[in-house]
């Protein structure tokens, strides 16, 4: 090798030598440093029931903590609140509703731990408490079997001996639904005959006193929800239940249908969605998939189609909607622009025959998936899935829902 060969070897060399250092600090840590693993917010809570055990488990995912808690009775509804400190318990053919506090407090830029976690003195005794909807403090709920409404303030949660309000607004059983205005009215459900599906809303005020009647008619409701200037109603929108369509009621008692894609076929939105962060309305149905409900542009657009999604769930933030299908596949779309952002199996497949399937709900970093086969709840990183937590809890977890807040900022 003459000097000019020797020469040109060795800034080969040096560049090949630079380029690998250079990728090596990019990409690898040092050897013997940590690899930086996502913690969830300090804040963040998940309560979880179970179908046979009264047990419920109140999960701290920023110390992996899980507490289990005594309830009245197994297969609880779950809710958690709008303020975000507290869930709701709906046992549902015992009449009864219980409240649970976090004990954490809100204060825009940190969160205050204001007693321990602890069942609040609030409850609630109407006949087949179903469907629970909440708004800035309050919540509402829809009792089946007397067609009345439950109401409570969080300011009343702990006072001894509180119970939430009836109002009756003289409806007939029906398993009903209803949304709250911003303006304090509240859309309602009417069904023609006791027992009967739900084919027309009326808004009511605070008192039961009709506001603005019904001015459409459609059949079958199931699934609403509100942002608080308007509410969505999902249901048919024939008398042999062969189309469907979005009912759209608005405060000040206009009331449209928005029909169902032409393809749709004989399916209705059972589940309606409102997403907070996107300002989107979403429409699922496990039959046909997750799709976009366009209010202004009256129109239904899908987002994912197909039969096979057994959950789906706007997260926290109400910025993401996430899709969990019977092959164990979780997807992430952003509701802005409805791309898909992340997708990949997560959880073993799921029989559709199943009875209870596992649930679903998200953060912004994590997704929590109460799987019953297993007694565990899977903390998912979103940003890698393959990075999974699991939390034993019960032998059989059913339901799951999150309160508390996406913040780790306590009071200095």
């Amino acid at each position: 090798m003459n000097k000019n060969q020797f020469k040109k070897l060795g800034i080969v060399l040096t560049i090949t030598l630079a380029f690998a250092a250079c990728k090596k600090d990019n990409n690898d840590p040092e050897p013997g440093q940590p690899v930086e693993v996502t913690k969830e917010h300090k804040y963040v809570r998940v309560l979880v029931s179970d179908e046979l055990s009264t047990q419920l488990s109140y999960i701290d995912p920023f110390n992996a903590k899980v507490t289990a808690i005594t309830a009245k009775y197994p297969l609880a509804n779950l809710y958690g609140t709008a303020s975000r400190r507290y869930a709701a318990v709906l046992y549902q053919s015992k009449n009864l509703v219980e409240v649970f506090d976090s004990g954490l407090q809100t204060h825009v830029d940190h969160v205050d731990e204001v007693g321990t976690a602890k069942w609040a003195a609030i409850t609630a005794t109407g006949l087949k408490p179903t469907h629970f909807k909440s708004k800035g403090t309050e919540s509402l709920i829809f009792n089946d079997s007397d067609g009345t409404l439950s109401v409570g303030n969080d300011a009343d949660f702990n006072t001894a001996g509180a119970k939430f309000e009836i109002i009756n607004a003289g409806l007939l059983p029906h398993h009903g639904a209803m949304a709250q205005f911003s303006n304090g009215n509240y859309a309602v459900t009417v069904a023609p005959s006791s027992g009967a599906s739900p084919n027309r809303v009326k808004i009511i005020n605070k008192s039961g006193d009709v506001v603005h009647g019904s001015t459409v008619e459609i059949g079958a409701i199931h699934g609403n929800a509100s942002d608080g200037n308007v509410a969505l109603f999902g249901g048919f929108t024939s008398s042999g239940a062969t189309t469907g369509g979005v009912l759209v009621v608005s405060a000040s008692g206009e009331q449209k249908l928005i029909p169902n894609p032409d393809d749709f076929g004989a399916f209705r939105l059972a589940n309606v969605y409102y997403a907070e962060s996107a300002k989107k309305f979403i429409g699922f149905v496990a039959t046909k998939g997750a799709y976009l409900i366009d209010v202004t542009g009256s129109k239904i657009t899908p987002i994912y189609n197909g039969a096979d999604a057994f959950q789906c769930k706007v997260d926290y933030p109400g910025k993401n909607l996430l899709i969990l299908t019977l092959d164990g596949k979780l997807r992430i779309y952003d509701l802005q622009s409805g791309a898909l952002k992340n997708e990949g199996s997560v959880i073993s497949s799921v029989a559709s025959t199943d009875t209870y399937k596992p649930v679903l709900e998200a953060t912004s970093k994590f997704a929590y998936i109460a799987v019953p086969s297993s007694g565990e709840v899977y903390q998912v990183d979103l940003s890698d899935f393959s990075r999974v937590t699991k939390h034993k809890v019960s032998s059989k977890p059913v339901r799951l829902t999150l309160f508390g807040f996406e913040s780790s900022a306590g009071h200095e």
